[in-house]
């Protein structure tokens, strides 16, 4: 894979650096833990910032990973955000950034980078289908630090926010929380809700001290209230009670997510938590990566990855193949792996 860059050439390390990445939620998470890697190498005193949008600025202020997070407003009107970009633009001239790692490559991102004049620079390739997480990866490499990988030991601001949370709506700080997150966009990503629960009691069969838990917002309100009822007091249902920063702190307690595509997946995956996503239409460049995830999906079938919102056959095979059995058994098999492999 070829990332457009002009490498650090210089021996001394820069003082400086910007990262850019401005939507969505779940495209800037996957960006943190390799982020994370890059701070982790740099001596001290480097600078690591980040660019973002205000839209998507909780979780990177809610880490202990950049020194500074620029926020750009004006929602998702590119002429707003053009406008605030030029506001900014004096400020960030006056870092004199050395290197500016560009995850995002828009016409924002992009203005900002050529009017930085950094000494170094790499350019994200959005239409690579390399998955996501490693065109992060090989973006970061390019610019000429070395070697960059995943490092999900991030230093959470407030830490026992999450904790805190899930005890006042009815968990006992001590069972296992295993988080449902049917939060698939289309009806070609959902999973089917009655494989849900039965997973679900499967679950409480070999493991009973456990409790389920669902996060999100209101999109999946009606599954939440279908899960709660048919789970009652061993489901903890926080939809549309936490904040994007609120959720991601409240995963740090969890042992093991099972999600479609969703930004809640990435959270997890980059945590470090281990992470079992039920793909169907999604193309698997939105895959979670590292040895804590695992990926149920279509890419073997004919049909595969069509990113379709309805299955032209009607009947949504990809999905409907994967029986809560199948999912219990990759489950316990994944956690495992976790703990062996911590």
């Amino acid at each position: 894979m070829n990332i457009p860059a002009r490498k650090w050439n210089k021996d001394v390390l820069p003082r400086r650096i910007l990262a850019i990445r401005l939507q969505a939620m779940g495209d800037l998470v996957i960006t943190l833990p390799y982020l994370q890697h890059l701070r982790n190498s740099l001596p001290a005193g480097t600078r690591l910032d980040l660019l973002t949008r205000e839209e998507v600025n909780a979780i990177p202020k809610e880490i202990e990973l950049f020194d500074k997070v620029y926020t750009i407003r004006g929602g998702r009107n590119t002429k707003k955000q053009l406008i605030y970009t030029a506001l900014l633009l004096p400020e960030l001239w006056a870092r004199r950034y050395g290197i500016v790692i560009d995850l995002q490559n828009n016409i924002i991102s992009r203005l900002v980078r050529n009017s930085l004049l950094p000494r170094a620079w790499s350019e994200f390739d959005r239409f690579s289908p390399v998955p996501a997480g490693e065109s992060t990866r090989l973006t970061i490499e390019a610019v000429g630090l070395g070697k960059c990988d995943i490092s999900s030991r991030f230093k959470i601001r407030h830490k026992d926010a999450g904790r805190d949370l899930l005890i006042a709506h009815g968990w006992d700080g001590n069972k296992e929380l295993i988080v449902l997150n049917p939060a698939g966009a289309f009806p070609t990503r959902n999973w089917a809700m009655d494989k849900y629960v039965e997973f679900a009691r499967l679950w409480l069969q070999r493991r009973p001290a456990s409790q389920f838990l669902l996060l999100g917002t209101s999109f999946i309100a009606a599954k939440s209230t279908f899960l709660k009822n048919a789970l009652g007091g061993h489901l903890i249902n926080l939809t549309g009670k936490t904040t994007p920063a609120q959720a991601f702190t409240v995963l740090q307690q969890t042992s093991l997510v099972l999600s479609e595509d969703s930004g809640l997946m990435h959270m997890s995956w980059v945590s470090g938590i281990p992470t079992l996503a039920i793909f169907g239409s999604t193309r698997d460049r939105a895959r979670p990566l590292g040895p804590h995830a695992l990926l149920l999906n279509s890419s073997d079938l004919p049909c595969g990855n069509c990113m379709l919102e309805e299955c032209k056959y009607g009947d949504t095979h990809c999905l409907s193949r994967y029986t809560a059995d199948m999912v219990f058994d990759k489950a316990l098999s994944l956690l495992q792996k976790a703990k062996e492999n911590p």
